[in-house]
């Protein structure tokens, strides 16, 4: 092991534990003046007993690493999709479990990760919290390498650490460290990018398959590999630089994130849509309602009166805008990097009214890759860390409240 590997292996066990301590301090020093106006539907989910009547959300064991999507993962994880003690939603083709909204890698991966840690006696929901957490960790390690792993060539061994340290002082990244699925998807969504980078193919493309189960925008990954395949070939006298039969077999690997897509969508996609559509009110390319719901957030934010919603939509304008900055920044010399970033964020912004999306943009390793660019300069760097981890906290600590963040 290399001394910046070992280097980044102790900031992110440092982290680790300062994020999920700092949670348990902040939670038993001061309460928040509830509820949370930060969007028009919050007040009645930030009550102070908003949570009773969600079990998954309750249970005491690390019970400030979980809220929002939380229980659906940790429904999943250890009871399955069609949990009775999950909310139904109505649809014109009957009712649907709120489970069936969420992708099913990270719960799968609760479920295996879970089954020893019941025999320390833990209750079957706080057994799957330490699970969920364990994992997002071990996955937010794995985006950690892998950001190392593609910038040390460009910036050496110092600019790759940067990367990685910077990672983890993004303002949204303490959901790296819950029971989110964020830390995991980073984790094989960035791994399969370093891979490619590495020539190494086969892995790249499982890991994309596996990313695409994690979250949608994993079957994006379909366009790096494919990148990565045309360059195998010398298109000016159409030589190719490999084997027919290496060619031949990368092609068909290539839509390794396609027919993982088209896998979930044939087992849980038909639901899935019914949910998001009828309770989360989202579908794909759902222009009208982005456009609809940029302009609300534009006047909010510009001329409306509740001032944590205009904090809110302008942490969320600024992640979005730092992120597609990032990418035409890095495009020349990282494309595959810059054209999934790119994607990463539009695709989600326009599935309907903005929203989450200062969580959605920690899949944008261009802005990891620009800070650390920027962050040669000393002052930069200094500015940058105190300013991430100031918001980082405030977020944080809104979160562990059971308050809206993303």
């Amino acid at each position: 092991m290399s001394s910046s590997v070992r280097t980044i292996v102790l900031i992110w066990l440092l982290w680790s534990v300062t994020i999920i301590g700092f949670q348990t301090i902040v939670q038993n020093r001061f309460q928040p003046n509830r509820p949370d106006r930060a969007l028009e539907w919050t007040p009645n989910e930030t009550a102070r007993n908003s949570q009773n009547d969600k079990p998954y959300l309750v249970d005491p064991f690390m019970n400030n690493q979980v809220s929002w999507d939380s229980e659906f993962y940790l429904s999943i994880g250890t009871v399955g999709y069609d949990d009775p003690n999950v909310r139904l939603v109505t649809t014109p083709e009957g009712e649907f479990s709120m489970n069936y909204a969420f992708f099913p890698f990270y719960p799968l991966m609760i479920r295996v990760v879970r089954a020893p840690l019941t025999l320390f006696g833990l209750s079957p929901i706080g057994a799957s919290t330490l699970a969920g957490v364990i994992i997002s960790l071990v996955g937010t390690l794995a985006a950690m390498l892998a950001l190392y792993d593609m910038t040390r060539d460009e910036l050496e061994e110092r600019g790759g650490v940067r990367a990685a340290f910077y990672l983890l002082v993004f303002p949204s990244s303490f959901f790296l460290a819950q029971v989110f699925a964020e830390g995991l998807f980073l984790g094989l969504a960035f791994g399969s990018l370093a891979l490619l980078r590495r020539d190494r193919f086969l892995h790249a493309a499982l890991l994309a398959g596996l990313a695409t189960w994690t979250r949608t925008i994993g079957a994006v990954l379909v366009i790096p590999l494919a990148l990565s395949w045309l360059g195998l070939v010398d298109w000016r006298s159409f030589k190719p630089r490999r084997p027919v039969q290496t060619l031949l077999l990368r092609a068909a690997l290539v839509f390794t994130p396609v027919v993982a897509y088209l896998i979930w969508q044939a087992a849980l996609g038909h639901q899935f849509q019914l949910v998001e559509e009828n309770w989360f009110g989202r579908t794909a390319f759902d222009f009208k309602r982005f456009l609809d719901g940029t302009q609300y957030a534009l006047e909010q934010f510009f001329n409306g009166s509740n001032m944590q919603m205009r904090v809110y939509f302008g942490i969320e304008f600024a992640a979005v805008i730092f992120a597609l900055v990032s990418c035409v920044l890095v495009v020349r010399r990282y494309p595959a990097l810059a054209i999934f970033g790119v994607l990463a964020v539009l695709i989600p912004l326009t599935s309907g009214a903005p929203q989450s999306l200062v969580r959605y943009v920690l899949a944008v390793p261009a802005m990891y890759i620009t800070l650390s660019r920027w962050g040669q300069h000393e002052v930069f760097d200094r500015a940058w860390t105190v300013f991430g981890v100031l918001l980082l906290s405030l977020l944080t600590a809104l979160f562990t409240f059971d308050m809206w963040v993303a």
